[in-house]
């Protein structure tokens, strides 16, 4: 039996639902990496993570304490985001020192 019908069988088998898609963090008003945001979602950074150079280097690309992001395309944990009317490509790496709600 191929490794993913073995896996749908299981899934089946413990009464998973395909179907139901993960809530957004968005929608729950938590603290979370900008790394869990969702392609369409616009996020306001709370604060952001890292070494001073790091945090330096977010707060001149615009990453700032009140910031408005918004999710432009999300590829691989990799994003193209919009923010203070510049896009920007960054890395996983980078999504996941800036905390957003």
């Amino acid at each position: 039996m191929p490794v993913t019908a073995a896996v749908a069988q299981f899934a089946g088998a413990r009464g998973y639902d395909e179907s139901v898609q993960p809530v957004s963090q968005v929608a729950t008003g938590q603290q979370y990496p900008l790394a869990g945001a969702r392609e369409g979602d616009t996020v306001t950074v709370v604060r952001t993570k890292g070494t001073q150079d790091m945090r330096q280097h977010l707060a001149e690309m615009g990453f700032v304490e009140g910031a408005q992001v918004k999710v432009v395309s999300r590829v691989n944990g990799d994003m193209i985001v919009s923010v203070k009317g510049a896009k920007f490509g960054i890395n996983r790496q980078l999504t996941s020192h800036i905390m957003c709600r």
